[in-house]
């Protein structure tokens, strides 16, 4: 699995996911736009080091990365709630998840989303079903969530019957 990580402001956030990449087994953390990128200070605390262990890019245009592995073969999947969104623990994404390797997921700002040009480009957007009064959480609590529902998703396909 690859992550896109599109304009995180903070770098506690991107700390965060590279501790959560390491536990995963991310392939490759794409740090985007305005994302800050290591060295720093805030992202060697929050990730424990293992920006040390994760492989990781810096691209500028988070948009034309997901382009190129779209064209490549890649499910380009977004995470955001939006008003086509579908949950992330729906069967048509269970389909689209297991017909399809590899699988990028895309995060956006932790303020204003996933932009619109890469929801756009996006084979699929996903959102976690919330139970509570607020309608978003942790950027790092978001990806937790869908990696492991994705994990699950493939790894039950890899079952033999």
């Amino acid at each position: 699995m690859i992550l896109i990580a599109d304009d995180i402001s903070d770098p506690l956030n991107v700390g965060g996911l590279f501790r959560l990449s390491d536990a995963l087994g991310i392939d490759t953390l794409y740090l985007c736009g305005e994302t800050p990128t290591p060295p720093h200070a805030k992202i060697k605390k929050t990730s424990r080091s293992t920006e040390k262990e994760v492989t990781f890019e810096y691209q500028a245009d988070a948009v034309a990365i997901a382009s190129a592995l779209r064209a490549s073969g890649t499910l380009i999947v977004a995470l955001e709630i939006t008003s086509s969104s579908i949950s992330i623990n729906s069967k048509a994404f269970s389909q689209a998840i297991k017909n399809s390797r590899p699988v990028c997921l895309v995060l956006g700002s932790e303020n204003t989303g996933v932009r619109e040009a890469l929801l756009e480009l996006s084979d699929i957007t996903v959102h976690i079903p919330m139970h509570g009064a607020n309608s978003s959480m942790n950027i790092v609590s978001a990806t937790a969530i869908a990696c492991f529902e994705i994990t699950r998703m493939l790894e039950d396909d890899d079952q033999p019957a």
